[in-house]
């Protein structure tokens, strides 16, 4: 069988939907919490990170005006660790992408990796805790960040406001620092990291966003620093309740039109794609024989974490790839397999046909093949016969299409999902 051979049907999968209504009108009204501990002319630096946030330069703007309202003079800095080529211009140009600018926000954006170490975790470990000098220089920080599932580990508190106070704003240094004790060491550290800083009294609050199942702004919750940690974990278990899944428990083929940090801080979503691409932490449903991968976003800039969870590329993919800024985000995360280069084949056409052969003796009739554009938007998929029936069983999905070809042009280049 051929990838041209394939027929697909079009479904459109429901998800938790639940929108903030009045995204600035709620921050406004959550930031009053803290509005009794900002002094006059206090200097707040309010983090801001890497993933892609919806609307997150409507949630910033709308926070630091909040601050300055109550007379504080706040600044912007990003948090998060290695991300932006682990270099302080690639991080604020990372901010920039997503509108979150010295002329869109009405205050400073600065940037460095250099920190300063505040000390070390209680404990037998000795860890060195460090927070950007720009943000230690500062009379107060604020945090504000999304509260998903991590790509990396699963404990009470993953990716969120805990998360980003505890490596996000370490930077660089930090993040080398806590992936050195790998996913063991970052569900211990995490929580108990976050905890020491806030203790410190540098901390004046977060903000917290939880996004449903089409990446709406769902939840905004203002947090004080002694609270951080616990509704942390009580907002982890909120989200995850609303994350989107495919509607399948397994398939012989997946095609993912698009890897990209603006998708997924690990180019894919591996609570989507079922792959952890770590030893030793277990893959989870769907469980599929062969994930073929297309193309590289631009807003990636080159950097293709991730790729490695993919079994089969274009050579138009890696030709995309900055493999020195890929191997500093991999020498970081210590995850060497989810910077492995795939099978790489010169067209579109024959990484699909290659798919398809290596899932051996499978006939048209028995074919379990899905594709999605990329694991942030999985609420309209594309699936063969074999699994329409499954994905019907579960309740969320309405049939929009029927018969749908892979469409391949001359030179072999498959054409994107609109």
């Amino acid at each position: 069988m051929r990838g041209a051979d394939v027929l697909l049907t079009r479904l459109k999968v429901a998800f938790k939907n639940a929108p903030v209504p009045n995204i600035p009108g709620m921050v406004k009204e959550e930031m009053e919490l803290f509005r009794a501990d900002v002094r006059d002319g206090m200097s707040v630096a309010v983090t801001v990170g890497s993933r892609g946030i919806f609307n997150i330069a409507g949630i910033v703007k709308a926070v630091v005006e909040a601050l300055a309202s109550y007379g504080a003079k706040p600044f912007i800095i990003p948090a998060m660790g290695s991300h932006g080529g682990a270099t302080a211009e690639g991080q604020k140009a990372v901010l920039a992408e997503y509108g979150v600018t010295e002329e869109a926000m009405g205050v400073p954006v600065l940037s460095s990796m250099d920190v300063v170490k505040l000390g070390t975790l209680p404990g037998d470990e000795g860890l060195p805790l460090y927070m950007d000098k720009l943000a230690a220089g500062a009379d107060a920080v604020f945090v504000v960040n999304r509260v998903k599932a991590h790509t990396d580990f699963h404990g009470d508190n993953e990716s969120g406001i805990a998360k980003m106070l505890s490596i996000g704003l370490g930077k660089h240094a930090q993040a080398l620092v806590a992936h050195g004790y790998l996913s063991d060491g970052l569900r211990s550290f995490v929580p108990r990291m976050a905890d020491t800083i806030q203790s410190m009294g540098k901390v004046l609050g977060a903000l917290a966003i939880v996004e449903d199942g089409y990446d709406q702004t769902s939840i905004l919750r203002a947090v004080k620093p002694r609270d951080i940690v616990r509704v942390d974990a009580e907002l982890l278990k909120i989200s995850k309740a609303m994350t989107p899944a495919l509607p399948f428990q397994s398939a012989h083929v997946l095609l993912v039109d698009w890897l990209g940090k603006n998708i997924s801080g690990t180019g894919m979503d591996p609570n989507i794609i079922g792959r952890a691409g770590i030893r030793g932490e277990p893959d989870s449903p769907p469980h599929t024989e062969v994930i073929c991968l297309f193309d590289l976003t631009p807003e990636s800039h080159g950097n293709a974490l991730g790729v490695g969870l993919a079994d089969l590329v274009p050579r138009r993919l890696t030709d995309k790839v900055d493999w020195k800024v890929t191997y500093e985000n991999v020498r970081t995360s210590r995850f060497l397999c989810r910077g492995a280069t795939p099978v790489t084949l010169p067209t579109d056409r024959e990484v699909v046909d290659m798919g398809l052969f290596a899932c051996g003796h499978v006939g048209k009739e028995t074919l379990r093949l899905a594709r999605i554009r990329n694991t942030l938007r999985v609420d309209e998929i594309y699936v063969t016969d074999a699994l329409l029936n499954e994905a019907k069983a579960t309740g969320r999905v309405e049939v929009m299409e029927s018969g749908v070809p892979l469409v391949f042009s001359e030179d072999g280049t498959l054409q994107k999902l609109p």
